[in-house]
């Protein structure tokens, strides 16, 4: 019996998907459940797998664009592993057949001036370091002229002899384009605008030096920086509901749950999965959150309802070494909050220059629906919870908060 096996929908509002690429090669034996291919829709990477056991018969490339529903290849349940596959590429050629000779090469018109160079041009090559081998000679029988040499060293002089000039050209995939789509949407359609801020982080440093061991060991997962941008983030966005909201069309909506996107570095590139209401989540949550998140991304198993919603977003260019940048927003989203490396700097504490350790906060916004007062009081917020994390995050009872 032939199975045509078709695309499922990866998610609601996805008409189409790419084959990324294919796991089985046309012929081959495949499992029920198999992993036979990877597709690309413009949110997620996800596999395809085998409905049934059986011999494939590959429909589409990769590379192609295929609608949701579309056959993309036919399974015959009726075929069995292939045994000794091998063999049959050596018995494909038949023991009597005498190997093929390779015609001879057409005969060339040359002689001894041929690719020699002339005196001048010898001193030109070797002062330059050119390979005469690589150098048309254009004079007679083909000789190498003081000209040749010194056009070659125009074309190739600042090229070392040993240097690579290699390119591959490679299709992006749909989520990449999706991405490069999506930004560029943002940059035109929306009045975005960067506000920047710095924060002692010596408080968080504090906390995490004296209580990240016990926190590991009780709740198994580490106290990271994410769990305090994120209550500071939550606690702001309820100071300033205008940086929680969306425009659509000609109205505003206004949200009153904090569904925050948090930024990750995955195999197929930059991933935005969200943690739900954050505003009832606890250091412990938060952290564990984030890291099962952060591991489907690494695995490649995100999906796209992990990705799909967020009112806010966080992205940590920090971890990369960025000092400061202007993040873009994540569409339909506002606002953006962007950290950055923590560097050790001297700054003026009442009246005294000290050592501590900084960090430089970015928030970019569209100033259609957020204006400067709300942007920098927000900034601001965050600012003063993170330098001020007991008393305006754990209501001062620390060993509440941490669960410890």
């Amino acid at each position: 019996m032939i199975l045509e096996m078709k695309v499922p929908s990866p998610g609601e509002s996805i008409t189409e998907v790419e084959i990324a690429q294919w796991l089985v090669e046309d012929g081959d034996y495949v499992e029920k459940d198999q992993a036979i291919a990877e597709v690309d829709s413009d949110k997620a990477t996800l596999e395809l797998p085998a409905e049934v056991s059986g011999t494939i018969s590959l429909k589409a490339e990769e590379g192609d664009a295929v609608a949701v529903g579309q056959i993309v290849c036919h399974i015959d349940t009726d075929g069995e592993p292939q045994a000794g596959a091998a063999s049959k590429e050596v018995d494909a050629v038949p023991a009597t057949a005498a190997p093929q000779a390779t015609p001879p090469a057409a005969p060339v018109a040359s002689s001894y001036a041929t690719g020699a160079a002339s005196p001048a041009a010898k001193k030109i090559i070797a002062e330059k370091g050119l390979d005469a081998g690589q150098i048309q000679g254009t004079g007679r029988d083909g000789r190498i002229t003081k000209a040749d040499a010194v056009n070659a060293k125009a074309a190739m002089g600042s090229i070392p002899a040993n240097g690579k000039r290699g390119e591959e050209r490679k299709k992006m995939s749909m989520l990449r384009r999706k991405v490069a789509e999506r930004l560029v949407s943002v940059k035109n359609d929306t009045a975005m605008l960067t506000t920047f801020n710095e924060v002692d982080m010596a408080p968080i440093f504090a906390l995490r030096s004296e209580y990240k061991e016990v926190f590991k060991e009780k709740h198994e997962v580490g106290l990271g920086f994410m769990s305090f941008f994120t209550k500071a983030v939550v606690r702001a966005l309820e100071l300033f509901p205008d940086v929680n909201s969306m425009i659509d069309g000609d109205h505003q909506i206004k949200f009153d749950f904090c569904d925050i996107s948090v930024a990750v570095s995955g195999p197929k590139g930059l991933m935005v999965p969200v943690v739900r209401n954050a505003e009832t989540l606890t250091f412990k949550e938060i952290e564990a959150e984030i890291k099962r998140l952060a591991i489907r991304a690494r695995d490649g198993q995100i999906t796209v309802d992990d990705m799909t919603g967020g009112t806010f977003t966080i992205s940590n260019g920090g971890v990369f070494g960025s000092m400061l940048s202007t993040p873009i927003i994540n569409p339909p989203q506002s606002a953006i909050l962007g950290m950055h490396n923590i560097i050790e700097r001297p700054v003026a504490i009442e009246g005294k220059v000290e050592i501590r350790p900084m960090m430089y906060l970015a928030l970019s916004y569209d100033h259609r629906i957020i204006d400067g007062r709300e942007s920098v009081g927000f900034l601001v917020a965050i600012k003063e919870a993170l330098e001020d994390p007991i008393a305006l995050l754990m209501d001062n009872d620390v060993k509440s908060a941490l669960e410890l």
